[in-house]
């Protein structure tokens, strides 16, 4: 059976084609990447969803800020696995390809993905809390671990807040509409991600209304998985091992 949907997978994979990807969680697990909701240290007493919104950065900006320095440290010693370097790979192969991902660690571009549509922002991103005149939208902030926390901004001497999608607040315009040209593609792949968390689960739906052969991989069995057309069950990077070695070529690394 896993050979049979391989091969589909494979028949719908030309020069030419227009391929999405979407990805989640379980495409930088292989690399370390702690979840999002740790069990270790300090943060087992608390849950993501009263870490990550505005009210609990409106009410103590310094927890929610120490919370992101533990995890911006972790994530710093994570290297790109198997699975990032074939989707790099397959980004400059296919001119039509375009990459989606949930995830905020940016792994992808270590690996060497370009254009990626980050869904739900970076972590290694910043903006000012109250949008100053002088600084830009969103700028890099790298240094691990922070040397001060809060970190304020370098412009207005106010506080800056992760560049992340919090839970109650919307996707970047911008990116959406990114995300929804993506949409028009032949070949649609849902990655290691849950199809919990919205509008990014109703992607792979929106694909499917469009015309495109949805495909969804991912370790266990999840609501998306019969809507799509074809659903693997296996790791992110052996199934994208397996498709690239059929594809004929080698993601090297």
């Amino acid at each position: 059976m896993r050979e049979d949907s391989i091969d589909a997978i494979v028949r719908r994979i030309g020069p030419s084609a227009r391929i999405t990807v979407l990805t989640g969680a379980g495409v930088s697990a292989a690399s370390g990447v702690p979840t999002f909701r740790g069990k270790d240290g300090l943060w087992k007493s608390y849950t993501a969803e009263r870490l990550a919104t505005p009210e609990a950065f409106a009410s103590d900006p310094r927890l929610v800020w120490e919370w992101y320095d533990w995890r911006r440290t972790l994530i710093s010693r994570c290297r790109p696995n198997g699975a990032h370097r074939i989707l790099a790979l397959w980004g400059r192969r296919y001119e039509g390809f375009r990459l989606i991902t949930q995830n905020v660690d940016g792994l992808d571009e270590k690996a060497g993905s370009d254009s990626v549509i980050r869904f739900h922002g970076s972590i290694w991103e910043v903006s000012c809390r109250d949008g100053c005149a002088k600084s830009p939208k969103r700028w890099v902030l790298d240094e691990v671990p922070l040397g001060h926390i809060p970190p304020s901004c370098p412009w207005c001497g106010g506080l800056v807040r992760p560049g992340v999608v919090w839970f109650g607040e919307g996707i970047d315009p911008e990116v959406l509409h990114r995300a929804e040209a993506a949409l028009e593609c032949d070949l649609f792949l849902t990655v290691g991600t849950s199809a919990l968390v919205y509008p990014a689960a109703g992607l792979v739906d929106a694909a499917r209304g469009r015309g495109a052969f949805t495909v969804e991989i991912n370790r266990e069995a999840t609501p998306a998985s019969g809507r799509v057309d074809l659903a693997v069950q296996g790791g992110a990077e052996e199934v994208l091992g397996l498709l690239e070695r059929r594809l004929g070529g080698c993601a090297g690394g």
